[in-house]
C-alpha cells in the first residue's frame, strides 16, 4: 500500500475487538493483531492451548468442517485455522499445539 493508513482506517477490526471483550470477555485471552497491511482483518492467535482455539470456534459459531488442520515443524506442530465476519472485519483464529510423539508399544524405546 503507497499511503499511510491512520487509526481510523483501522476502526473496523478495532471496533470488532471491542465488542469481543464485551460479548466473550469470559473466554480465554489470546494474542491480538491488527495490521496496516490488512486493515480489514481481526487476528487471534492462541499458541500451544488448542482447547482455548475450539472455545472461541464454538462461541463464535464457526462450524467444525470449517477449520484447516495441517502440521508444521516436521510435523511437531498442529495448527488449526478459520476465519468468520465479524462486525464487519475478517476474524482470523489460528491454533497451534504440540503433535504427541507416538506411544511405543511393548515399552520399545
Amino acid at each position: 500500500m503507497n499511503e499511510s493508513l491512520t487509526l481510523d482506517d483501522l476502526a473496523a477490526p478495532l471496533r470488532a475487538l471491542r465488542l469481543l471483550a464485551v460479548d466473550f470477555g469470559h473466554l480465554p485471552a489470546p494474542d491480538v493483531q491488527v495490521s496496516t497491511i490488512y486493515p480489514d482483518r481481526l487476528e487471534l492467535t492462541f499458541h500451544r492451548n488448542l482447547p482455548d482455539f475450539e472455545t472461541w470456534r464454538e462461541a463464535l459459531g464457526v462450524a467444525p468442517d470449517a477449520v484447516v488442520y495441517r502440521e508444521q515443524s516436521d510435523g511437531r506442530t498442529r495448527v488449526l485455522k478459520a476465519s468468520a465476519d465479524y462486525a464487519g472485519t475478517t476474524l482470523e483464529l489460528t491454533g497451534y499445539g504440540d503433535v504427541r510423539a507416538p506411544e511405543l508399544v511393548g515399552g520399545a524405546a
